[in-house]
């Protein structure tokens, strides 16, 4: 059986992480030995790995949590409007005048205000849903 450059490199990261055996460990070596350029290839980016990750600024992970604080007050301050101006459109009255019930939306009087607080209202549940789908599309 021949030993083609697509098993090497099959093999290639179980050699790197070291949980190859001594027989894989051997085929591998003596197979770059044979095929420079991959072995070349494999130089290279063993000296990236080894040169370590690039370091990340010392307050990366405070910005992060700040961010992730606001974006989550923010939700919570949409959700917020949104069930006020939501509420308060359809705010209503109910009272019994002579034997019957009757019923009135309080600012069905004030078509400006009923359509002012339905406007902010959906636009608020629309900036939640929206946000809260960014985020889940990021993993948070």
């Amino acid at each position: 059986m021949q030993i083609t450059r697509n098993v090497i490199i099959d093999l290639l990261p179980v050699y790197l992480a070291g949980d190859a055996s001594l027989d894989t460990r051997s085929l591998v070596e003596d197979y770059l030995k044979t095929d420079q350029e991959l072995a070349g290839r494999l130089r290279s980016q063993w000296a990236e790995i080894a040169a370590g990750p690039a370091t990340a600024p010392p307050d990366l992970e405070l910005r992060v949590l700040r961010r992730t604080r606001g974006v989550l007050s923010a939700l919570r301050w949409l959700m917020g409007c949104a069930i006020f101006f939501s509420a308060s459109a359809f705010s209503n009255q109910w009272w019994w005048d002579a034997n019957r019930v009757r019923f009135r939306f309080v600012l069905a009087e004030q078509p400006a205000l009923f359509g002012g607080s339905l406007a902010i209202g959906v636009g608020c549940w629309i900036a939640y849903f929206v946000l809260r789908r960014r985020l889940r599309a990021t993993g948070l």
